[in-house]
C-alpha cells in the first residue's frame, strides 16, 4: 500500500540568519499519522554565510530530502513550486533627527504636490465661482469654501487609506496595501525566475 505525503509550499517565510529551515516552516503537511511526528522537524535547508538576504527553496529539493528519509512514500505537491526564505538581520534603531528629517521632507513634498495640482487646475478660481453661485457675491478669498475643502482633503485621505496611525476602520485592505501586495508578488516571482535561470547557467557551465 502506497503512503502518500502531501505538501503545499509557502510563498514566503522569514527567519534569522544561519538557522536550520525545517519542513513545517516552508510547507503545509498532510501525511499518514505514523509520519507526522517526524516530518515537521525534517531539515530541508541550512542557511550559509554566503547566502544572500533572499534564498529560493525549490520544491524538487524538498521532495529529494523527504524521499531520502521516507523512501517508501509517494510525495504529492500542491500550490507554489518555490518558497522564498527572507533572512532578517538585526534592525538598526532609527535616530530621532533622521526620523524628523524624513517626516518633514515627506510633509513638505506632499504639501507642495497638492498646491501645484490646485494651481494647475485653477482651484481658487473654482472656489470663487462656487462662492458666487451660492451667495451671489464675489470674493477673492472664499474661506467659506476653502476651509471645509482643506479639511475634506485630509478626511478623504484617511478614509481612502483606511488608516489613522495604526488604527483601521474596517478589514478591507487599502489601495496602498493592495499595491504593496502586488509589488511583493511581482518581486517574489522575479526572484524565483532569476534563481532558476542562474541554476540552469551553473549546470551549463
Amino acid at each position: 500500500m502506497v503512503n502518500t505525503i502531501y505538501i503545499r509550499m509557502r510563498s514566503r517565510v522569514e527567519t534569522n540568519r544561519f538557522n536550520k529551515i525545517t519542513l513545517s516552516q516552508t510547507a503545509q503537511i498532510l501525511a499518514p499519522d505514523q509520519y507526522l511526528p517526524e516530518l515537521p522537524d525534517l531539515i530541508v535547508y541550512e542557511l550559509k554565510k554566503d547566502d544572500n538576504q533572499l534564498v529560493v527553496l525549490d520544491v524538487m529539493h524538498v521532495i529529494r530530502i523527504i524521499s531520502l528519509h521516507f523512501p517508501d512514500c509517494d510525495i504529492q505537491t500542491i500550490g507554489p513550486n518555490q518558497t522564498i526564505i527572507e533572512i532578517i538581520r538585526e534592525k538598526k534603531i532609527t535616530s530621532m533627527p533622521l526620523f524628523l528629517f524624513v517626516w518633514i521632507l515627506l510633509f513638505v513634498g506632499s504639501g507642495l504636490a497638492i498646491l501645484n495640482f490646485h494651481e494647475e487646475v485653477s482651484m481658487q478660481a473654482v472656489h470663487q465661482k462656487l462662492y458666487w453661485i451660492i451667495t451671489g457675491k464675489e470674493n477673492t478669498k472664499p474661506l467659506l469654501m476653502q476651509i471645509p475643502y482643506s479639511f475634506g482633503i485630509g478626511m478623504g485621505m484617511i478614509l481612502f487609506f483606511n488608516h489613522i496611525f495604526k488604527k483601521r476602520f474596517n478589514e478591507e485592505p487599502s489601495p496602498l496595501e493592495i499595491e504593496m501586495f502586488n509589488y511583493q508578488q511581482d518581486l517574489d516571482h522575479y526572484v524565483a525566475i532569476k534563481e532558476n535561470n542562474e541554476s540552469v547557467k551553473r549546470l551549463d557551465d
